[in-house]
């Protein structure tokens, strides 16, 4: 029994395996772990449920053009809760803006908070519309994918995506909360998510420290960059979406400057490890079909294979970026505002910031993987098997 024993733990605690194992434990902890914050809950005296609408009335509303404001009344049966069954009048407050008001129409699906005393109902005010069953159904498509594409890899991958949703809502989210230094839990969170995505994929051997020494240059360099651009660029915080409205919330003491270049170093951080992991297989795989390679010949390999990939890189971190704040590009362009202009506004500057601040990094990641893979990959191939 106790031979068995061993050889389990020997199995379970290999290079190989001992990632996976960790993780599973990992991400059973941070299922458990509280962010602190649970009893900010706002609706304590509300029931949240979810409701049909039944019908509707919009003689309340006021429409001005695009915009409508006022109120629409809406008759909604309640589908889950403890109310589940009952049906009341609803309200769905319209404030005259088009990204936060929403339009409900008979047989929607709603989110409501229901006020209620002794099941006798209140008031039912609509949040939104519910989205949840079809965001299951989305998380759902893209794990069969990637299982049936990748296998055990795949299972892998969705085990490294659920602990990084789960650090960054109960750790880095309620660390920026309490005032603690956002760059530095940055950093912090992102060399920690590195060093576990990366060993996922190889586990404990020379790729993995190739790939992290890789990434972990370009997470130092962006911080760097981004800390001092910031400044150079007068950049406040303050241009994040919602940064005021956390202001108003009760945490006036937040540097939100300092919150927005820690964003910047988590944007970009992705990137650096899917290059690094690149360039680290590429020149393992040299090492293996040529064990005979020279170290000045393997890393000459692998800034050859960095060229190539930091040219697409750049590109996709671009077009990522891009897709957030290509509305304000076609306001600009709609106004004929002057390209000078447009520079040197704030949300412009800062947008412009993310994307080549976070480019240098992934430039810089490429020659330092490659050094780092050239003289830790040819010293013993059998490591890298």
């Amino acid at each position: 029994m106790l031979i068995k024993l061993k050889k389990i733990g020997k199995f379970l605690f290999s290079k190989n395996n001992a990632p996976t194992v960790l993780s599973i434990i990992l991400l059973l902890f941070l299922l458990l772990l509280p962010t602190g914050f649970e009893e900010a809950i706002q609706y304590r005296e509300q029931e949240q449920c979810k409701v049909r609408i039944l019908s509707t009335d919009d003689s309340r509303i006021i429409s001005t053009g695009l915009i409508r404001s006022g109120e629409q009344q809406c008759f909604v049966e309640i589908l889950s809760g403890p109310l589940k069954g009952q049906t009341g009048e609803a309200s769905n407050f319209l404030s005259g803006s088009l990204e936060s008001d929403k339009i409900f129409v008979v047989n929607d699906n709603a989110l409501a908070m229901v006020s209620q005393t002794d099941g006798i109902i209140r008031a039912i005010n609509l949040i939104d519309h519910y989205r949840i069953d079809k965001q299951l159904l989305l998380v759902s498509l893209f794990i069969v994918l990637i299982v049936l594409f990748a296998g055990k890899t795949g299972i892998r991958a969705i085990l490294s995506f659920a602990i990084t949703i789960l650090i960054l809502w109960k750790i880095l989210i309620p660390s920026y909360l309490r005032g603690i230094n956002p760059i530095i839990v940055s950093i912090g969170i992102v060399t920690f998510l590195i060093i576990l995505c990366i060993s996922l994929v190889y586990g404990f051997d020379r790729r993995w420290l190739c790939s992290t020494l890789g990434s972990l240059g370009g997470v130092l360099s962006t911080a760097i960059l981004a800390a001092l651009f910031t400044n150079l660029f007068k950049i406040h915080g303050a241009v994040m979406s919602n940064a005021e409205s956390l202001l108003y919330s009760g945490y006036q003491n937040l540097n939100l400057t300092r919150i927005f270049v820690a964003g910047t170093i988590i944007g970009a951080s992705g990137a650096f490890i899917d290059l690094s992991v690149d360039i680290s297989s590429a020149i393992a795989e040299i090492v293996e079909k040529k064990p005979t390679i020279s170290k000045r010949e393997a890393i000459k390999s692998g800034l050859t294979i960095g060229r190539a990939a930091v040219g697409t890189m750049t590109t996709t971190l671009l077009l990522a970026y891009s897709g957030s704040y290509i509305s304000l590009l076609m306001v600009f362009m709609a106004q004929g505002t002057p390209l000078s202009n447009m520079l040197n506004f704030k949300y412009v500057s800062a947008d412009m910031l993310d994307t080549i601040v976070g480019s240098i990094g992934v430039v810089l990641v490429a020659p330092l993987t490659a050094v780092a893979g050239g003289i830790l990959l040819t010293k013993k191939t059998n490591d890298i098997k």
